[in-house]
């Protein structure tokens, strides 16, 4: 069964999730579960905006919460024009079987204006 897709769109931007279960990099009986997602970054609007920040919330069934916050993405970050695509894989991993994520990234348009683009809530399911 193909792995879902979240989207969201805000501010001109329109972000895609597709999150999967990775098994094989998992260690069920040490409570090491490994997803991986793999993200899309589109502008969909009128202006140019560059990729400053990420903020993410991670929820773990096992009953952590966890916020990271960073500069960019994998060391990126971006310029997107109007019609602009950027596309990153990266990965978590959680104690529990499932969980989910969510957040925004921080941009900053060509005329200096910050703005948030929320990322959507996505689920990690852990199958099998």
């Amino acid at each position: 069964m193909p792995a879902p897709f979240f989207y969201k769109l805000s501010n001109g931007f329109r972000i895609t999730v597709r999150p999967a279960f990775l098994p094989d990099q998992s260690s069920i009986a040490q409570g090491q579960f490994v997803f991986a997602y793999f993200v899309r970054i589109e502008n969909v609007g009128t202006r140019t905006a560059q990729l400053l920040s990420r903020r993410w919330l991670i929820h773990d069934d096992a009953g952590d919460d966890t916020e990271v916050v960073g500069d960019g993405v994998v060391g990126e970050q971006p310029v997107l024009a109007p019609g602009g695509v950027h596309e990153y894989q990266s990965f978590c991993v959680l104690k529990g079987r499932g969980g989910f994520m969510e957040g925004e990234y921080c941009f900053e348009a060509g005329d200096g204006e910050r703005f948030a683009c929320e990322i959507p809530r996505f689920a990690l399911v852990a199958e099998g």
